[in-house]
């Protein structure tokens, strides 16, 4: 296999990884009564911890950032991370699952946006074009004014996706600084577990045998998403292969279909399309 085929497979694991994640956070609420979003999230990032201090622990080089704007980019990574895993589980346990996970993949054209501000980098027209379609599709699934109090889930889908895009461009400039990948998750599952864990102490939710192991399930698909991205671009550049990433729609749409009967409106299938569609056009290399 070439290094970008074998990107291809790490990052269509990657995706089928969150798409798991996805499922596990909505059934925890069908295996039993409903848990609040910050105590799915602190299982979540607790198991996600683990794994990452044993990889961590495993590497030979363990050597921590050095300077000042690396950590302080770790810090900028844990809070827009945070942010995203938040309105990300909330958007979960109320939208069809399908709906929440693309609303949360508009992250990549928010890491365009931000990258080009924040890092200089060049954002093509192309890319301009992405983003605007995207936030079009955005729209077609959210159907604003026209969906009641789920519009609240959805807009919170959609920060989530504002929050990664923002997570994602610290991760870009965190590997040009060489920082480790296994740190970056560490620190960011560290932080994540610490943010939840005081709503966990103020306001636990009593959970069932078959709920803490559900959980515990999306813990171990979300370290399969985080580490089969950091993986994927070890292989090949993100404009080569990004693209691939959207098939977590696919993916989180058939977990919806199969096992909660979630059938997506019209509009909502057309927005999927054109949020697929711009990734597609977006991630292809000028002529």
């Amino acid at each position: 296999m070439s290094n970008r085929q074998k990107g291809i497979c790490c990052l269509v694991a990657s995706a089928f990884g969150f798409a798991a994640m996805a499922f596990f956070v909505r059934l925890c609420d069908e295996v039993g009564a409903p848990v609040n979003t910050f105590q799915k999230s602190l299982f979540r990032n607790l198991i996600a911890f683990a794994i990452a201090a044993v990889v961590f622990a495993r590497e030979p080089a363990r050597e921590l950032p050095k300077n000042a704007r690396a950590w302080a980019l770790l810090v900028a990574r844990s809070v827009a991370g945070c942010i995203g895993i938040f309105g990300n589980f909330y958007a979960l346990s109320r939208i069809n699952i399908g709906e929440a996970m693309t609303l949360n993949k508009t992250a990549p054209f928010f890491a365009v946006l931000f990258a080009g501000l924040f890092l200089r980098e060049r954002v093509t027209r192309r890319q301009l074009a992405g983003l605007v379609a995207a936030f079009a599709g955005a729209l077609l699934v959210m159907k604003p004014g026209f969906q009641g109090a789920a519009t609240f889930a959805t807009v919170c889908a959609l920060g989530g996706g504002l929050g990664a895009g923002v997570a994602y461009t610290c991760v870009r400039e965190l590997g040009i600084l060489r920082v480790n990948g296994a740190l970056i998750v560490l620190f960011f599952s560290a932080f994540s577990t610490l943010a939840s864990l005081p709503f966990f102490i103020a306001a636990p939710d009593p959970m069932t045998t078959r709920q803490v192991l559900v959980m515990v399930g999306a813990g171990c698909a979300a370290a399969v998403g985080q580490f089969g991205v950091t993986a994927a671009y070890r292989f090949a550049p993100p404009h080569e292969i990004a693209v691939f990433d959207y098939t977590n729609v696919i993916f989180t749409a058939l977990f919806g279909f199969s096992f909660f009967a979630q059938v997506p409106d019209a509009l909502s299938v057309a927005g999927f399309a054109v949020i697929v569609a711009a990734a597609v056009l977006s991630s292809r290399p000028p002529a």
